[in-house]
């Protein structure tokens, strides 16, 4: 068996971190667009290892309607709708957010990865049946006997589940090339395996494919990167690169589900599981629940659309 050592919290700093993330998406129009109607996840989830400071969201025309609810998976969902000609769209958020560093995933219960498998069968708890509606097919996500035979060059025997997670994790950002021009936000699972090659949400919907087609629970998350990483090893203590992938831009990782020591975020397009680094902002089961906007619109012919984001720390 092989031994897997990949950075805990990716190397991030001791210690909690806090960040004022902005958010600008812009759609400009080449025809008027009279009337549209959208739907946003923008807003940073609170969660047990994550504070939400502040938030406030800005839309360029004033919307007539407004309105913000939990979604199913209880991400904060906005819907606004603007009822006069424009033809440009400006939608900005920003956020303050506190994240504390994460638990070593080295710390997570040695189960067989069977073990977990075989409870999201069998257990009807409450927290094993949450989880079990991340087992099946998505949108995005189809499950397949290939991607299971992939998988399980990780999830060998016996092997423990969150030891071999960590092993798909690193075989994905080995073997396939971050490559923003090779793939949409609809092009399948099957065809990203093909190429080998696409971006953070399609290595996200592949290691999401690969786990529940061995029976496992794993969620899409979305959120915002840090560009410091620490330095190992010869850098020293305190030095830090810019090598993180995805910043400037909504970033995807995904979450899979380990029994009683709950969920581990990994992040396959950065070689790491998801530390202080990392400012979780919505998840579901694929891109489709938790996209950053969508909505539809009335004529506008054609859309060009820009989104920038800028995550600083403070603290």
């Amino acid at each position: 068996m092989t031994t897997t050592t990949i950075r805990p919290g990716n190397g991030s700093p001791p210690g909690p971190a806090r960040y004022d993330v902005r958010h600008v998406t812009t759609y400009a129009y080449s025809e008027v667009v009279p009337v549209c109607h959208n739907e946003i996840h923008l807003v940073p989830r609170e969660l047990a290892g994550q504070r939400l400071l502040s938030s406030f969201i800005a839309v360029e025309p004033q919307p007539e309607h407004v309105s913000t609810h939990l979604d199913y998976f209880g991400n904060t969902a906005g819907i606004f709708s603007i009822d006069e000609p424009h033809e440009r769209l400006v939608v900005t958020s920003t956020s303050r957010v506190e994240v504390d560093p994460p638990r070593d995933w080295t710390a997570f219960e040695r189960l067989p990865w069977e073990t977990v498998r075989d409870r999201l069968r069998r257990d009807a708890d409450p927290a094993t049946l949450e989880a079990r509606q991340f087992t099946d097919d998505s949108p995005h996500i189809r499950t397949s006997p290939r991607l299971a035979s992939w998988a399980a060059e990780s999830f060998t025997p016996a092997r423990p589940w969150a030891e071999s997670l960590i092993d798909l994790t690193r075989r994905i950002h080995r073997d396939f090339a971050y490559d923003p021009t090779a793939t949409t936000t609809a092009t399948p699972v099957e065809e990203v395996f093909a190429l080998r090659r696409g971006v953070c949400q399609d290595f996200a919907h592949l290691q999401i494919a690969c786990l529940r087609s061995l029976g496992l629970a794993a969620r899409y998350v979305s959120g915002y990167l840090s560009n410091e990483r620490r330095l190992q090893g010869a850098a020293g203590e305190g030095e830090y690169d810019a090598g993180m992938v995805g910043v400037d831009a909504s970033h995807a990782w995904l979450s899979c589900w380990g029994g009683e020591d709950g969920w581990l975020d990994v992040d396959p397009t950065n070689d790491c599981t998801a530390g202080t680094l990392h400012v979780t902002v919505a998840w579901g089961r694929d891109y489709a629940d938790v996209s950053p906007v969508k909505g539809v619109c009335v004529g506008g012919g054609h859309h060009d659309i820009r989104v920038a984001v800028h995550m600083v720390r403070i603290a």
